[in-house]
């Protein structure tokens, strides 16, 4: 690798040095240790300017959304679709693409009809490697420690990968000049991505590498079987106290109120959060970055979620759980509830087919008077990068990229979103596109197509005009109660160094703690051991960075 300073042996003896602290080897850890050399901080750098923004004149929403990311609402599928795309992006070349998945592993190109329908579209042959959420730390370890990395690599879901920043850096094209004002006009779709979701992507050395993946306002929050909580007491206004309840009332046999997957550990946005905590990080007024794992609501809302677990009604294998089963408990009446991000309402309708009505639930209040909150989704759920290589391959990929970004009311969004008409499904009488059993299975939740690019979100949900009414309520209820992360599209030479090691601390004291392998006071006690390893240093760099980008 000429074009950086690290070695696979440095890639080796930082997984091996990981040992304990970090469960998945240490998946960017091929970057160099030395923070000179990959300098990924903004402050002194001159800033690329964002994208120009051209907005898709499409087909008018029934429900208005907001600039800052609630969905515009369409109760039924457009009578007439448009083409976002003139010409095939490519002319029979194969690209490797890596990507995280939430679904079951798909079946493979040569046995797909979506798979083939979208290659036939591109004009390409997309070679996927589709890695579960539960396996995809390790699976990015084993990527950049060999010699073959994909043509486009997908970071995102939440994970935090050492030395994310100085791979990137080190190892993908700079699409500055490729994206930067008024050059993006290039890729009218990914102009139509709303600046503020370039924003939250961020720079890198005050450079642009990656092409954000574009998420509607509300993030992780607690999807629910409306029927079952209504049942168990649910109302309007509910307190903690309200909460614990509904969750003892629904948990009966061998059903239960709570449901989570691993990876989201009990719910821990969900309930940190209505207890008062930041989203990983607040911003005072005078600039000073303050950890939320150093709150006193954090610490409040995981001593809740101890005593959920202690009341039984967490399903008992949580911390084993993965995300695909995790859905399969909730869709089958196991649990009653699931934490999720928002981008799961558009797969649980069909996979529930009207066997429960499916809300998200609007946080309770915690006894004390703290004014409770919900997290604020990043708006960009991820971002794509692209390895170094020739200017013609990177706008062939480009290319690629603009035509799965067509957005809805597009002849290829249908494609990408649903596939072909007569196989993976079916009009109903007022138009709308019903998924087959086929198309349940072969889809870009088991093809994640919409991981690598994507058009920004609406709020349609095919033949559920009633679950979109519902959904749109809910946004507009919750929006005054969501919080953002001051952190989104900054930069911590810290973070990059040592963030996945501290947050592997973190996540493995919480499940402990609320397993009840240990006491609380195990928290305090990993709270300084997260300061002492960098907390403190990156709430000094994020201060640094963001006034350098603002």
């Amino acid at each position: 690798m000429s074009t950086s300073s690290f070695s696979r042996r440095t890639l080796l003896r930082s997984i091996a040095a990981g040992g304990a602290a970090i469960a998945a080897p240490s998946v960017l850890a091929a970057c160099s240790t030395s923070a000179s050399r990959h300098d990924v901080s903004n402050v002194g750098k001159k800033l690329t300017p964002w994208p120009a923004y051209v907005p898709f004149d499409g087909p008018a929403p029934d429900l208005p959304g907001t600039a800052d990311g609630i969905q515009p609402g369409y109760l039924t599928y457009p009578a007439k679709l448009v083409n976002a795309v003139q010409e095939k992006p490519g002319s029979g070349q194969t690209i490797k693409v890596m990507t995280i998945t939430y679904g079951t592993p798909p079946k493979p190109a040569s046995a797909n009809r979506f798979w083939a329908a979208v290659n036939k579209a591109l004009g390409v042959n997309i070679e996927f490697t589709v890695v579960p959420d539960s396996d995809y730390m390790t699976k990015m370890a084993t990527m950049t420690a060999g010699n073959d990395l994909p043509d486009v690599i997908n970071f995102g879901g939440g994970h935090t990968l050492p030395r994310e920043a100085e791979f990137v850096t080190a190892e993908c094209t700079d699409l500055s000049s490729y994206l930067t004002g008024d050059a993006i006009k290039e890729y009218p779709n990914l102009a139509n991505l709303p600046t503020y979701v370039w924003q939250n992507m961020g720079r890198i050395g005050g450079r642009i590498y990656g092409v954000p993946i574009q998420r509607s306002a509300p993030g992780n929050c607690l999807w629910i079987n409306a029927d079952a909580f209504s049942a168990a007491g649910m109302k309007d206004g509910w307190s903690s106290d309200d909460f614990m309840a509904v969750a003892k009332a629904a948990t009966h046999g061998r059903k239960y109120g709570l449901g989570s997957s691993s990876p989201l550990l009990f719910g821990a946005d969900v309930h940190t959060m209505a207890f008062g905590s930041p989203q990983e990080w607040k911003r005072e007024a005078g600039g000073t970055f303050v950890s939320a794992y150093t709150t006193d609501e954090y610490r409040a809302g995981l001593e809740y979620m101890a005593k959920l677990r202690k009341a039984d009604v967490f399903e008992p294998n949580v911390l084993g759980t993965s995300t695909v089963d995790c859905k399969t408990f909730f869709y089958n009446g196991t649990v009653a509830s699931m934490p999720d991000g928002f981008g799961a309402l558009s797969t649980s309708i069909p996979s529930i087919d009207g066997a429960f009505t499916l809300d998200a639930a609007v946080p309770y209040s915690p006894a004390g008077g703290a004014k409770p909150g919900m997290q604020r989704a990043q708006g960009a759920w991820g971002y794509t990068v692209l390895k170094k290589t020739t200017p013609d391959r990177v706008k062939l990929i480009l290319r690629v990229l603009n035509y799965l970004a067509s957005p809805f009311g597009t002849k290829e969004y249908e494609l990408t979103h649903f596939g072909v008409e007569g196989v993976h499904f079916t009009r109903n009488a007022t138009g709308d596109p019903i998924p087959t059993r086929l198309g349940l299975v072969e889809s870009n939740v088991n093809l994640p197509f919409k991981y690598v690019c994507d058009a920004p979100q609406v709020l349609y949900l095919p033949g559920h005009p009633d679950a979109v009414r519902r959904n749109h309520a809910w946004q507009t209820k919750v929006a005054p109660m969501l919080v953002a992360n001051p952190r989104w599209g900054l930069q911590s030479e810290t973070r990059t160094r040592s963030g996945a090691a501290i947050d592997q601390l973190r996540t493995d004291t919480i499940g402990a703690v609320v397993a009840g392998r240990k006491p609380m006071s195990a928290w305090d006690d990993t709270v300084k051991k997260m300061r002492g390893q960098g907390l403190d240093r990156m709430a000094e760099e994020y201060a640094k960075d963001y006034a350098a980008n603002h």
